[in-house]
């Protein structure tokens, strides 16, 4: 299994970023993947959830309104879309799916840096 993460990437404050999360080897419609970051000095912090199979999403509290996840089932890949970024979003961005109540399965991560 693998999740592979797009690049790293520099933001304007106010702009917004996409971060591509690509599954292989398991069925993608299978399992949900969450989203989490780790931002300097600060514990991972979780973001939300998405089940490719069905679309359907939750989001963590601190971030509805400005988050949005997708998956093109078409091309086993998640995405997540941050937006009105600002300084505080500056972190590494992870994919990950659990199997059974443990996530198993991790992307390599995304740094997304939100600088002017």
């Amino acid at each position: 299994v693998h999740l592979v993460q797009s690049g790293a990437e520099l933001r304007n404050p106010g702009a917004s970023v996409k971060v591509s999360c690509k599954a292989s080897g398991y069925t993608f419609t299978a399992y949900q993947i969450d989203w989490m970051r780790k931002a300097p000095g600060q514990g991972l912090e979780w973001m939300g959830r998405i089940h490719p199979g069905d679309g359907g999403t939750k989001y963590a509290q601190n971030f509805q309104g400005r988050v949005t996840f997708t998956a093109d089932t078409s091309t086993s890949t998640a995405y997540l879309e941050l937006s009105s970024l600002r300084s505080e979003d500056t972190a590494v961005y992870y994919c990950a799916v659990g199997v059974a109540g443990t996530y198993d399965w991790w992307g390599q991560g995304t740094q997304v840096t939100v600088s002017s």
